[in-house]
């Protein structure tokens, strides 16, 4: 007799925890922007570029949850608990494996806007769009293969011992509507931003009159001639300061002839 009613994950108060959800899972973005070093902070276009595949890929994931928790008389809630703990845990193994999958073929392929991160100088919408399909034809296969996972015997014992628990059905709402995917929703959006930005490297070698030196080798020889005598110079200054002398020497050693008329 507990558990949620049928269409309650749609109702006014559900379609409130589920905005509020939406903006508190969403900030985690902006704050890892933030916490980006300020030399490689992606601009505001980027980050939206980035982001954005994410929030696509996230509301088609939820619909689809309300919508498979809806198809049976069962507690909705439970089985959108359950849709979720597997996405969170089976389908971000999911998520990673296509990411890489998919990366590897459009790096083979030499397809540049298509690899995760890269849009171009200056950044191309096409290329956004072109990298939102793909994101999103990942997420439907990582949807699929949870669907038939579900489709296993035995979910319905653990969909009554999960909230079997909770009297009040709004209480519950709460739980599965807010406050556990905030928690693995920011996990994840942190986990697959950082898998799918560009990666910010400092460059290893630098090309310096056709030779290519590494920074660190760089900047340890500078500190080598900087704390080291210069003997070339000194040598070469000493030399003209000799044969400066030498020749004022010899000039004053010339004998001077007069001319008596």
């Amino acid at each position: 007799a507990h558990g949620c009613g049928s269409g309650a994950l749609l109702g006014r108060f559900g379609v409130l925890l589920q905005a509020l959800l939406a903006l508190c899972a969403f900030s985690t973005l902006m704050l890892k922007r933030f916490k980006e070093p300020k030399a490689e902070r992606r601009p505001w276009r980027i980050w939206f570029y980035d982001t954005s595949k994410q929030a696509i890929g996230a509301l088609f994931i939820h619909f689809a949850n309300v919508f498979l928790s809806d198809l049976t008389e069962e507690d909705p809630c439970s089985l959108y608990l359950i849709n979720f703990i597997l996405d969170a845990t089976l389908g971000m193994l999911l998520i990673w494996l296509g990411v890489k999958v998919v990366s590897w073929i459009v790096q083979h392929r030499k397809y540049t806007y298509l690899v995760f991160g890269e849009y171009g100088d200056p950044p191309q919408a096409a290329a956004w769009i072109g990298q939102c399909i793909l994101y999103l034809l990942i997420m439907v296969f990582e949807k699929t293969v949870i669907s038939l996972v579900l489709l296993i015997p035995g979910w319905t014992k653990l969909q009554q011992i999960l909230l079997g628990y909770i009297p009040s059905p709004q209480l519950e709402l709460v739980l599965v509507m807010f406050v556990v995917p905030f928690i693995v929703n920011a996990i994840m959006f942190w986990v697959v931003d950082s898998l799918i930005m560009r990666k910010y490297k400092q460059k290893d070698t630098l090309d310096i009159n056709g030779s290519t030196e590494t920074p660190r080798a760089r900047r340890t020889e500078e500190s080598q001639v900087l704390l080291s005598p210069d003997m070339d110079f000194d040598q070469s200054e000493s030399d003209q300061d000799v044969s400066g002398l030498r020749g004022t020497s010899q000039k004053m050693k010339q004998p001077s002839y007069q001319v008596v008329i």
